[in-house]
């Protein structure tokens, strides 16, 4: 156990603390949450949890600094963010141990992703600040974009950091000013984040953090009056009680929310580089990402070489201690999550899917810890609960399919549409696939992850987009100034 961090933090007197108007402050009340390893099912630290009081004291310094913020040339926000991305290379070590801790990421997986893609976004988000045209001409009319003022970020506990800069990032470059809460179950990167803004030069009350949970901290976030916009990112049961509590006041709410992303494979994939491919991606995470391909489409009559080369793949994964650089898995990140995966394999085996790899338990000669077994279940039938509920675990359903059009059927056929692939040798014809399928984003055959692509749910996986120019747009309202010009806008000639 690397206890550094966490030491470090406590002397510096972090995790007793929340960070309002550039300064760590004590929060005005006494609750305290526990850190829990993952791994080991131990308490490695406590942080100060803030209530509605300090949340209110958030969004004072957040909307003072407004004023200034977001009238601030567009060229010292890029300079601001070119910033804070170097620091997050600088540090990135740190942030991984920190993640790896926090959730039980395996160490490999967050110096190789939870890291690295945390840092392009803010690296996005500094060149559109430094390109993106605010003001534009049509006719004698100026339409501006402005900052749409201060943003409540809620960030979940599976990619502690890169959501925190998936929202950051952006909000900060459109001129807005922001209140953080992250998750308090994974709270030390976010705490390592806000000392790098502070040392990035971060104006006072620009960026604030306030950890609590969000029946607290959120819901104050959601009703308060000089909030003017929720951005989420959860669960489609939190996304729903954030919308709710934010009505009222009319603000704009932003959710990235729940999944259960299809992965069709056509019948002229290559099979052998497909379901390995298919496996690795639904997986990634432990299986903790709402985007993650957790229901493979497959052609009947390829079953059982589906089976076999899913198995095998599954097999050479390495389930254990998220510090060990050969581990690729190591365990789900809280004790409601290993028993929400528990009692989902339950439920695939009560409904008649046929288990074919891993299953209940934790991985044999594991003792403690939240592990889980690699699971694949496979003749899933498409109504079945776990071909329709998100898991959130590395729980795979192997769907056969009799025609294209009854795949794409199974593909659209759940409330979700955040994320797809598509799988074929044949381009035109993966593509057409991918033009039906009411998701977010597809992938058509595992291409590399780009953070100009905007991301975001169809139906009950949210609304808005982050991510590239649409992720900047988000935190932007639109100004229109008739007569403007005297007369009509010159050429662009």
């Amino acid at each position: 156990m690397n206890t550094a961090i966490i030491e470090r933090l406590a002397n510096d007197g972090r995790l007793d603390r929340i960070f309002i108007g550039g300064e760590w402050v004590l929060p005005a009340g006494q609750a305290r949450s526990a850190v829990i390893d993952p791994s080991t099912e131990e308490s490695v630290a406590e942080i100060a949890l803030g209530n509605a009081q300090d949340v209110a004291t958030a969004v004072a310094a957040a909307r003072r600094a407004l004023a200034t913020w977001s009238v601030s040339s567009p060229q010292s926000r890029a300079a601001l963010l070119d910033r804070v991305h170097a620091l997050i290379l600088e540090r990135a070590e740190a942030f991984a141990q920190a993640i790896s801790q926090e959730m039980g990421c395996a160490i490999s997986v967050a110096r190789a992703a939870q890291v690295p893609i945390a840092a392009e976004h803010v690296r996005v988000a500094r060149d559109l600040a430094g390109s993106y045209a605010f003001v534009t001409h049509r006719g004698n009319t100026a339409i501006m974009r402005e900052a749409i003022g201060v943003c409540g970020l809620i960030t979940p506990w599976n990619w502690p950091l890169y959501q925190i800069t998936a929202k950051v990032g952006p909000a900060l470059a459109a001129g807005c000013t922001v209140v953080l809460k992250p998750s308090e179950l994974s709270p030390l990167s976010a705490f390592l984040f806000a000392e790098l803004m502070h040392d990035a030069g971060i104006p006072a009350g620009v960026f604030n953090l306030v950890n609590g949970e969000g029946p607290e901290v959120g819901a104050a976030l959601a009703t308060h009056t000089d909030v003017d916009m929720i951005s989420i990112t959860g669960s489609t049961r939190a996304g729903v009680l954030v919308a709710q509590a934010a009505a009222p006041t009319v603000k704009r709410v932003a959710q990235e929310l729940g999944g259960k992303s299809p992965n069709v494979i056509l019948p002229d994939a290559d099979f052998a580089r497909a379901i390995p491919a298919a496996v690795a991606a639904g997986l990634r995470n432990v299986g903790q990402s709402c985007s993650a391909p957790t229901r493979m489409i497959v052609p009947r009559e390829r079953l059982a070489d589906v089976e076999r080369i899913a198995c095998e793949a599954a097999s050479a994964l390495v389930v254990g201690d998220p510090r060990l650089q050969q581990t690729t898995h190591g365990p789900v990140a809280n004790r409601a999550q290993f028993n929400r995966v528990q009692e989902m394999i339950g439920v695939g085996i009560a409904e008649g899917a046929r288990l074919v790899c891993g299953g209940p338990g934790r991985p044999q000669g594991v003792e403690r810890g939240y592990y889980v077994r690699p699971t694949l279940f496979s003749d899933v039938q498409p109504q079945m609960r776990i071909a329709q509920e998100e898991i959130f675990g590395p729980v795979l359903a192997i769907i056969p399919y009799d025609s294209v059009d009854e795949a794409v059927a199974i593909a659209n056929g759940t409330v979700y549409g955040l994320g797809a692939h598509v799988q074929g040798q044949d381009l035109a014809a993966a593509r057409a696939v991918a033009a039906r399928i009411r998701s977010g984003q597809v992938h058509i055959n595992n291409p590399p992850w780009s953070p100009d692509a905007p991301f975001g749910g169809y139906k009950r996986s949210g609304n808005g987009r982050e991510y590239g120019v649409e992720g900047l747009e988000e935190y932007l309202e639109t100004k229109a100034i008739l007569g403007y010009l005297d007369g009509p806008a010159p050429s662009a000639a």
